[in-house]
């Protein structure tokens, strides 16, 4: 199993940057997935960017391409997002998932573990 855990949300404006951080502990993290989705109110939770197992592939939503970036670091169990150049349609609440064995689906449902998400506000 992996225990996920989100820091690094804030408010912040418009054309800043924040740096999101997920903690996991467990056994099989250097051996799953991670992603990152977001949900905004009223929206249904949404993929934002994910990273293979030992980080040789990245793939991200057309919506966030060029301005957020995802990266982990194995030996510290942890994985991050970058997010530059903010923009208030990027409020939500950020979620870090885990898919143990790979990437199988960009769609919520087929990721295994799941934090408890950190809000993100961007003003105008």
């Amino acid at each position: 199993q992996v225990q996920l855990v989100e820091s690094g949300g804030g408010l912040v404006q418009a054309g800043g940057s924040l740096r999101l951080s997920c903690a996991a502990s467990g056994r099989t993290f250097s051996s799953s997935a991670m992603g990152w989705f977001r949900q905004a109110p009223g929206k249904e939770r949404e993929f934002v960017a994910s990273i293979s197992v030992y980080g040789s592939s990245t793939a991200y939503a057309d919506s966030v391409k060029g301005r957020f970036t995802i990266s982990r670091d194995n030996a510290k169990n942890t994985c991050y997002l970058q997010m530059n150049s903010l923009k208030p349609e990027d409020t939500a609440v950020y979620y870090c998932a885990a898919s143990p064995g790979g990437v199988r689906t960009y769609a919520p449902r087929g990721w295994n573990y799941w934090g408890q998400g950190t809000q993100v506000t961007v003003s105008s």
